[in-house]
C-alpha cells in the first residue's frame, strides 16, 4: 500500500486553498472597512455627522444577519466554487457603486446591500475548511486565513491614503476613487476562484487517491467523535441550542471590539494631531501587532490542544487595553494601548472558529456557523454605532472605548461559565497506523 506523507498532504492542501482565501478575505475586508478612510473627508462631503456614519458603517453587518444561513446552507448545495464566485462578483459591484452616494439615505441603503451582497463569504469558508482539515488542524489553519484581516488593514491603509490623494482627478473625490478602484479586485477575482478553486477533496485531482482516502479518514474521525460526544447534529436543533446562543455572544463580543477598532482608529489616530497621510502610515502600525497576536495565539491553541482559555486571555487583554486607553484619551500612549486591544482582538479569532466545529456535527455545521457569525457579527453593527453614538454625544471616544471594553469583558465572562473545554482531536491510534501501512 501507498505510504502517505501526514505533513506532506497537509502543506500540498494548504498551499493550495489559504493563500487564495486570505486574497480574497483581504479583498473582501479592504471593501468592508475603506469606509474608515473615506469618512476622513466623504463625511463633510455628504453630510454625515458623526453618528450617522457608525449607523452606516454598522449597518453592513444587518445586511449579513438576515442572509448568512440561507447563503451558506445554498453553498452546501452548490458547492463552494461557484457560490463563492457568486459572492465575489455581488460585493465587487456593490463595493465599486459606493462611489456615488450622495447623502445619508444613499449611503444607508448602499453599506446595507453590500452587507446583503457579501453575506456568506466568512462563514463559508470556514465550513468549507472543516471539508479539508482536520479538526487538530484547524485553529492554526483559521488564524493564518483570518491573517488576512490585519493584513488587509496593513496593506489597505497606505494604499487607500494614496488613492486618497486622486482627489479632484476626471471632477472625482479622493473617496469616490477609493471605492471604485478597491471594488474592482472582486470582480477579477470571480474567474480566479472558477479557475483554482476545489468543491471538495473527492475532486481533487492534485491529490492522489491515498492521499483522498487517508484525509477523508481522518475527517471522519472527526465527525465520529462529534457524534460520540453527543454535540448538535440536526440544523433544526441549533436555534434553540444554549451553547450556539453561548458561541453568538462570545463572537458578538469580538466583532464589536474588531469594528469598533477599525472603523474608528483612522479618526482617532488623527484626533490626536497627525494629518491624513500619517494617519495612513500609522495605521499599519497596530495591525502588524495584530497578525502577531492571530499567529501567536493560533499557534499556542494548538500547541496545547486548547480553545477556551486562550479565547478568554484574549477577550481580558482587549478589555482592559480599551478601558486604559479611553482613561488617557487623546494621546500617543492611549494609541499604543489600542495596538495592544488589538493584538487580543486578532489574537481570539484563531482559538474561537474551532470551538464551534468541535461541537456541531452534520446539518448543523453548516448552519450553526452561518447562525453565530451572523448574529455574533452583529457586533460589527454595535460596535461602530455605539464608538459613534458616544462621540456625538459626550464629544470623544473615550466613552465608546468603555463600552467596548465592557463588551469584551462580557465575552470573557460567557466564555468562563458556558463553555466546557474540548480539546482538538488527537491522530487516533488507528489513523497513525494508517497513515504508516498506505
Amino acid at each position: 500500500m501507498e505510504q502517505v506523507n501526514e505533513q506532506q498532504v497537509m502543506r500540498k492542501i494548504f498551499w493550495r486553498l489559504i493563500p487564495l482565501l486570505m486574497f480574497l478575505f483581504v479583498i473582501a475586508y479592504i471593501d468592508r472597512v475603506n469606509v474608515g478612510f473615506a469618512a476622513l473627508t466623504m463625511n463633510k462631503d455628504i453630510g454625515l455627522n458623526a453618528h450617522t456614519y457608525g449607523l452606516g458603517a454598522g449597518i453592513f453587518f444587518l445586511g449579513y444577519l438576515l442572509f448568512e444561513v440561507p447563503s451558506n446552507l445554498i453553498m452546501v448545495k452548490v458547492g463552494a466554487r461557484m457560490w463563492i464566485a457568486r459572492i465575489l462578483f455581488g460585493w465587487g459591484f456593490v463595493a465599486c457603486a459606493m462611489a456615488w452616494v450622495h447623502g445619508p439615505t444613499s449611503f444607508l441603503v448602499t453599506r446595507f446591500t453590500l452587507g446583503v451582497a457579501e453575506a456568506g463569504f466568512f462563514p463559508g469558508v470556514i465550513l468549507y475548511l472543516t471539508y479539508w482539515f482536520p479538526a487538530r488542524y484547524r485553529a492554526r489553519v483559521v488564524s493564518r486565513f483570518m491573517l488576512a484581516i490585519p493584513l488587509s488593514v496593513a496593506v489597505g491603509a497606505p494604499v487607500s491614503t494614496v488613492i486618497m490623494q486622486l482627489n479632484g482627478t476626471l471632477g472625482l473625490k479622493g473617496w469616490q476613487w477609493l471605492f471604485f478602484l478597491e471594488g474592482i479586485p472582486a470582480i477579477v477575482a470571480t474567474i480566479l476562484v472558477l479557475t483554482v478553486l476545489t468543491d471538495n477533496p473527492a475532486q481533487a485531482k492534485w491529490l492522489t487517491s491515498a492521499e483522498k482516502d487517508w484525509l477523508q479518514e481522518q475527517l471522519a474521525t472527526d465527525r465520529e467523535h462529534i457524534a460520540v460526544n453527543k454535540t448538535e447534529s440536526g440544523a433544526a436543533r441549533v436555534f434553540a441550542s444554549p451553547m450556539v446562543w453561548a458561541f453568538c455572544i462570545m463572537y458578538f463580543a469580538s466583532t464589536s471590539s474588531s469594528y469598533g477598532l477599525t472603523l474608528f482608529m483612522p479618526q482617532i489616530i488623527k484626533s490626536v494631531g497627525f494629518t491624513t497621510m500619517q494617519t495612513g502610515f500609522i495605521m499599519v502600525i497596530p495591525y502588524l501587532i495584530g497578525c502577531g497576536g492571530m499567529l501567536g495565539i493560533g499557534w499556542l491553541s494548538d500547541r496545547f490542544k486548547e480553545r477556551k482559555w486562550h479565547f478568554i486571555v484574549a477577550m481580558l487583554i482587549v478589555a482592559l487595553a480599551f478601558v486604559s486607553a479611553g482613561l488617557l484619551g487623546k494621546t500617543v500612549a492611549a494609541l499604543v494601548l489600542l495596538c495592544a486591544a488589538n493584538f487580543g482582538v486578532m489574537g481570539s479569532k484563531g482559538p474561537f472558529w474551532p470551538l464551534p466545529s468541535a461541537y456541531l456535527g452534520g446539518a448543523a455545521a453548516a448552519a450553526g456557523i452561518a447562525f453565530i457569525n451572523s448574529v455574533g457579527s452583529l457586533g460589527g453593527f454595535f460596535g461602530p454605532y455605539i464608538v459613534g453614538w458616544a462621540s456625538e454625544r459626550f464629544g470623544n471616544f473615550s466613552s465608546g472605548l468603555y463600552a467596548l471594553g465592557a463588551v469584551a469583558f462580557l465575552g470573557a465572562l460567557v466564555t468562563v461559565f458556558a463553555v466546557k473545554n474540548r480539546k482538538a482531536t488527537p491522530l487516533p491510534e488507528k489513523a497513525k497506523a494508517a497513515a504508516g501501512t498506505r
